[in-house]
């Protein structure tokens, strides 16, 4: 079947060029009609060879270049493919951006710094004598600064501030003129119920996390299905290409005969209405030709799609010819293996499952909405006091004695915690009656069983996939050997007919028909090859992935 072809064939193109044989055939038919008038044979050698000059021209100035030829194995196809595929290269960059959607997440736990500085002055009116003057002027600076951190354990938060003031006035009864204030700061929050198992920010980092494998299962489905599809590209070219050279064999037979046949007429063994048939034959046969080599280039076509990077890639203008053969496997396939492993590798099943873990983030998430706020919350404030201190002997005497002072005691005040602060408190908040949260868990637990449901349904559907694609393959061996017998018996069948034909016990239509019938044979088997090289590759395909995505639903829900 795959050895080659019966006959020696003249060298002819594969896609007719009608243009050129056209003006062929009026260089011919215009050298005939000026050879016809010449007279001497001189002049007709010389009109011949002008007229061959002609032919060869245009010959030339009609014929296209060649195109670059590209022999590839199927391993070859398959590498290209993993390296120049525009739909693989798109893929790989979603890992990509998942892993930019973590670190957008884990920047919510990355430590804030605020800084304020500023100035204030103000000159106030006195009310009473405790005023310290007529008009009161106070000019203030502000230098401050903070850190806040949310913790990823516990939902607790950390607040660490650090301020400082400077104060100047003209009252007369400020004991420290200047005066400089420093306060450090340091609030812990701990919630006790809501957001102590999960909150938003958490819930929105372990969702990130696994829409990253998400991502990475993707790829995987992508690369695992496009290797398929290279696979049966590539052997779609192959039985294109046979079709091809099956197609010229029977064009071949089809001129033999009207060759015998004009020979038998003019020996008058045989009707010239029988040429008229064979012409007939030939003609619809040439036509099969060039629809097989249309075929062909489809198959090229897509083959090429699958390898290129662009259509400027080489590949894209050469000429592919597939070198590999297809290789019968007989060998039994085992369908409960490969159900097993179907189970455990296919994309859709990993891909559900990891859905529906970010299902059980989100619903513990929509659980932790419908609990009382409960929070406690710690602080502890060290303060200093610094500047120029006035001594007065008595509430508004005179000025004892003046103590000089700055920042730098405010400092070693706060340093030596003179002068601490503490806080504790617990906060509780709670909605009275049905609330919003408590509906959203309720819709939310439905819709995991509901997805639970969905795996399962999804594991059946990868089962009978399997299955169905084992069976093919079994299937398919059977209809290679029946098909494979009856081309062989189609052969002999020509061969009785032509030699019945050769001593005239047979006629041109039988031989026509034993033609058509062998020519059908071999096209159905060439079609149960290309069925069994399928029903494997997609009998690899169905352990490893889907060709579609595989989704179910996503439970809604949200943290605090």
């Amino acid at each position: 079947m795959w050895g080659g072809r019966t006959k020696t064939w003249k060298s002819r193109s594969l896609a007719p060029n009608v243009h050129l044989e056209g003006t062929l055939m009026k260089l011919v038919m215009f050298a005939l009609m000026l050879v016809g008038a010449v007279e001497t044979s001189g002049a007709q050698e010389l009109l011949e060879a002008s007229i061959t000059e002609l032919i060869e021209q245009a010959a030339s100035e009609q014929t296209p270049p060649a195109a670059r030829t590209v022999r590839l194995t199927l391993d070859e196809a398959v590498s290209r493919a993993l390296e120049n595929n525009l739909d693989i290269a798109v893929q790989r960059l979603n890992p990509q951006i998942a892993d930019l959607d973590i670190a957008s997440a884990q920047a919510a736990f990355s430590p804030t710094f605020d800084s304020t500085i500023g100035t204030t002055s103000r000159v106030q009116p006195s009310v009473t004598q405790l005023d310290g003057g007529q008009r009161v002027v106070s000019d203030t600076a502000n230098y401050n600064a903070g850190l806040t951190k949310a913790l990823k354990w516990g939902g607790a938060s950390v607040d660490a501030s650090w301020s400082n003031s400077r104060n100047a006035t003209t009252s007369i009864f400020s004991s420290f003129n200047p005066s400089y204030r420093s306060n450090f700061d340091v609030i812990y929050t701990q919630p006790l119920l809501r957001g102590f198992k999960i909150d938003s920010n958490r819930q929105r980092l372990q969702v990130t996390r696994l829409s990253r494998e998400l991502s990475d299962i993707d790829l995987r489905r992508l690369i695992t299905n496009t290797e398929a599809a290279v696979r049966s590209a590539y052997w779609d070219l192959v039985i294109a290409s046979e079709a091809i050279n099956v197609q010229e064999q029977f064009v071949e037979l089809a001129e033999d005969l009207i060759t015998d046949n004009q020979a038998r007429v003019e020996l008058g063994t045989l009707a010239p209405i029988d040429i008229i048939q064979s012409q007939a034959e030939a003609a619809q046969r040439r036509q099969v030709l060039t629809e097989a080599r249309q075929v062909r280039r489809t198959a090229a076509l897509i083959l090429k799609r699958l390898l290129v990077s662009g259509t400027d890639d080489a590949l894209w203008a050469a000429e592919v010819v597939p070198v590999d053969r297809p290789r019968f496997d007989a060998s039994p396939v085992n369908i409960e293996e490969a159900i097993r492993t179907a189970l455990a590798q296919r994309t859709d099943i990993a891909r559900s499952r990891r859905q529906l873990d970010i299902n059980d983030i989100n619903l513990r998430a929509a659980r932790d909405t419908t609990l009382p706020a409960l929070d406690v919350r710690a602080s502890y404030t060290l303060q200093g006091l610094g500047g120029t201190q006035f001594v007065r002997s008595g509430l508004g005497g005179d000025v004892g004695s003046v103590l000089p002072g700055g920042y730098v005691d405010s400092l070693n005040q706060l340093i030596g915690n003179d002068f601490p602060a503490w806080n504790v408190s617990m906060t509780l908040s709670y909605p009275l009656g049905q609330s919003a949260a408590e509906t959203s868990y309720a819709r939310a637990q439905i819709q995991a069983k509901q997805t639970q449901a969905q795996i399962e349904q999804m594991e059946l559907q990868i089962a009978t996939e399997v299955t169905n694609a084992g069976l093919q393959i079994q299937s398919s061996l059977r209809r290679i050997e029946a098909a494979t017998a009856a081309r062989e018996l189609a052969r002999q069948q020509l061969d009785a007919e032509q030699s019945k034909f050769e001593v005239g016990a047979s006629t041109n239509f039988f031989v026509v028909q034993a033609q058509r019938d062998l020519a059908d044979a071999q096209r159905a088997e060439l079609q149960t090859i290309l069925d069994h090289q399928k029903s494997r590759i997609e009998f690899d395909r169905a352990q490893q992935t889907s060709l579609t995505q595989g989704s179910i639903i996503i439970v809604s829900g949200g943290g605090n």
